[in-house]
């Protein structure tokens, strides 16, 4: 495969579509789509969010230091990119898509019910990087339903360069190329 040189950018995609909750000072609660999420460290459990500084939520995070990730499946795709096209200044998103605020164990931003997974975070430290910052969230608690999570979150759906994708199916375990290259690895 022949490959040219590009400008830099950000090619590291698709990335998993998340909506963000958090409540503002009031008790108002809002909802952000990104796309720019990941986890970032295991022991203690670290998540990072990107969120540009004109953003609604941005401020709301950085004031009240928490926020839950909430992972939809494929039955919240219309809400999740709802919430990534309309500004929590102009609409109460849970209102205009009928997601279900509840409240979380330990911090005071809702989990969306109709998510099956939910993380509550708290913010330990918010880096500039230019046009985004870096919010780094300690997970705090987990929701999720019993049994394999691997199995319930092949349902989500992923971003990339203006597009969503089907994750689908399950194509492997950790280690199973293993045996594969097991004379490559000395």
């Amino acid at each position: 495969m022949e490959k040219i040189s590009r400008e830099p950018g950000t090619v590291l995609s698709p990335l998993p579509a998340v909506m963000v909750s958090c409540t503002d000072a009031n008790g108002r609660p809002n909802i952000i789509t990104l796309a720019w999420a990941g986890v970032l460290c295991s022991d203690p459990p670290m998540v990072g969010l990107g969120i540009r500084p004109s953003r609604y939520s941005h401020g709301i995070i950085a004031k009240t230091g928490e926020f839950v990730v909430n992972l939809p499946s494929r039955k919240e795709f219309d809400a999740t990119d709802f919430c990534g096209v309309h500004s929590g200044r102009e609409v109460d998103k849970f209102a205009a898509t009928g997601l279900t605020p509840v409240k979380g164990e330990l911090v005071q931003a809702p989990l969306i019910q109709e998510c099956p997974v939910n993380l509550e975070c708290k913010v330990r430290q918010i880096i500039n990087l230019g046009s985004h910052d870096l919010f780094i969230g300690e997970v705090v608690r987990v929701h999720a339903p019993e049994g394999d999570l691997a199995e319930i979150l092949v349902d989500g759906f992923a971003y990339g360069n203006g597009r969503y994708y089907s994750l689908g199916e399950i194509i492997g375990y950790y280690g199973c190329a293993r045996s594969k290259f097991s004379g490559a690895a000395r």
